[in-house]
């Protein structure tokens, strides 16, 4: 395949996805070996057909001895492309020490910690694309991965085009595409030592299993499994959708001193058995932090319990117990742990804001709060034309700054609390709408909010208040944006 056809390929893949689009900010993570040399070669060229602006992150993890050489190697190479390149050091292995984590996982957060620091310096506006370079053969050897280790329909999709703001250009090219393209234009790239080992279960993938399934199985193994992991993600993200209509249908949050959820047993087993798993799995992720200590046992056990008459109980991860009453399934969290989470509750911070700011709260989440002059905005960014949308996504946020006339605090909720609900200007007190929105009672008391006075801004991953909403009289705009592990309050 000659190189004008690779670089077509990805074009039309990148496309396809909506990866990039004119007036974008892309950070394009390189380490300097092939496959991310490839991605920039291919970004640099992107620039003649899509007008974006591109920059290189090289982040040395401190793990090999010859990580200075790629990392020499990455800053020669973008100063003769003419792009502009931050280099950061990390140590991967005291952060993996610090927080029990493994290596690798260390230097995934570590990497994408310093991707999002330099797009809030960098893009003007704090929006931005991380362009990473893995490829095909990549995505086929994580869905083995899975696979062999247990996995549902989620881990074998494997790896995304595109999740929330991180894109993969090369994902559909082989490791020999990218390799043929580089040997064509002669271009060099570094050799990482660690990939010729076989310490890493992915490695064993790479150098024994992919390799004996292309010669002794299939020659296109690689596009195949390519395949099946567009198809298998398709019907996850269709199936994830129709579990949550389906628990909106036949669950509800019922309150008195603990969290609980009630599911209407017979209506739910009148659906096909796969939803009524996916139902109850998704339901106890509702109240826990997080599946890992789930197993498919559990969810035998509760369907098995779902279909019983009389009064049965199941105990469950994280102090949950189940139990039937009448036709209803209870989903209850035990009294002692709801109370030690009372008692944390009462302690929570409020914070005053002053933007510039940055604000780290013990749950784990970062907000930062900035102050941009609509006059001032980079060229392309007035989005105050007629018919255009102001940039908002779920964790950043653009408020009209010259409304607030009280201290700006990020803070728990108090009694009094309202938001204003539409463009005419109605009200409705935060407590009726935590209600609304079926927000456990547990839930509600430890969530923050940013308010001015007992005016609400906006509740993070849920909704803004109108009132504070950007307009074509706004001249100065408070942008507001959520990072890290804080998830609505949930813990």
């Amino acid at each position: 395949m000659t190189r004008d056809k690779i670089y077509l390929k990805v074009k039309k893949y990148i496309t396809q996805h909506q990866m990039i689009r004119q007036g974008d900010f892309v950070a394009a993570g390189v380490s300097g070996g092939a496959d991310s040399v490839c991605l920039l070669y291919l970004l640099k060229r992107l620039q003649e057909d899509i007008p974006y602006r591109l920059a290189v992150i090289h982040v040395n993890h401190m793990a090999r001895g010859d990580a200075d050489r790629d990392a020499a190697y990455v800053e020669k190479l973008c100063e003769e492309m003419g792009i502009s390149c931050y280099l950061r050091e990390v140590d991967m292995y005291g952060y993996a020490r610090e927080h029990k984590l493994s290596p690798e996982e260390a230097g995934r957060i570590l990497r994408y910690q310093i991707f999002q620091e330099v797009i809030d310096e960098q893009s003007g506006t704090g929006y931005g694309k991380i362009a990473v370079a893995h490829n095909a053969n990549d995505r086929a050897e994580t869905m083995l991965f899975h696979m062999f280790r247990g996995s549902g329909l989620e881990g074998m999709g494997s790896i995304r085009p595109v999740r929330d703001q991180v894109i993969r250009p090369v994902l559909c090219l082989t490791r020999e595409e990218i390799e043929s393209f580089l040997k064509e234009q002669n271009i060099t790239y570094c050799q990482d030592s660690t990939n010729e080992e076989d310490t890493y279960a992915r490695n064993r993938i790479r150098h024994h299993i992919l390799p004996y399934a292309e010669s002794a199985i299939c020659v296109r193994a690689i596009p195949h499994m390519n395949d099946l992991a567009d198809i298998v993600m398709e019907t996850e993200d269709y199936l994830h959708r129709e579990t949550i209509r389906l628990f909106q249908v036949y669950a509800q949050t019922y309150t008195d001193s603990c969290q609980c959820l009630r599911i209407r047993s017979k209506e739910l087993l009148a659906e096909d058995p796969v939803m009524v798993k996916r139902v109850l799995l998704y339901a106890l992720e509702q109240m826990t932090p997080h599946r890992k200590d789930i197993t498919g046992q559990h969810i035998a056990d509760l369907v098995g319990l779902l279909a019983k008459d009389g009064s049965k109980e199941l105990s469950l991860p994280y102090e949950i117990k189940a139990y039937k009453e009448y036709d209803m399934l209870i989903l209850q969290k035990e009294r002692r742990q709801i109370m030690e989470r009372n008692q944390l509750s009462g302690e929570r911070e409020s914070y005053t804001v002053e933007p510039p700011a940055e604000i780290r709260i013990a749950e784990g989440g970062c907000f930062s709060f900035m102050l941009l002059d609509r006059d001032l905005l980079p060229p392309g960014h007035d989005f105050f034309q007629k018919g255009q949308n102001i940039p908002q996504n779920r964790y950043t946020k653009w408020f009209d700054y010259d409304k607030i006339t009280t201290s700006l605090l990020l803070r728990t909720r108090k009694t009094g609390d309202y938001l204003t609900i539409d463009k005419a200007l109605h009200t409705q007190s935060l407590k009726q709408y935590m209600i609304n929105e079926k927000i456990p009672k547990m839930q509600r008391d430890s969530m923050y909010i940013l308010a001015d006075g007992q005016h609400v801004l906006w509740i993070p991953e849920y909704r803004t208040s109108q009132y504070y909403g950007v307009d074509e009289s706004t001249k100065c705009i408070l942008q507001v944006q959520l990072r890290g592990g804080y998830h609505g309050g949930t813990s």
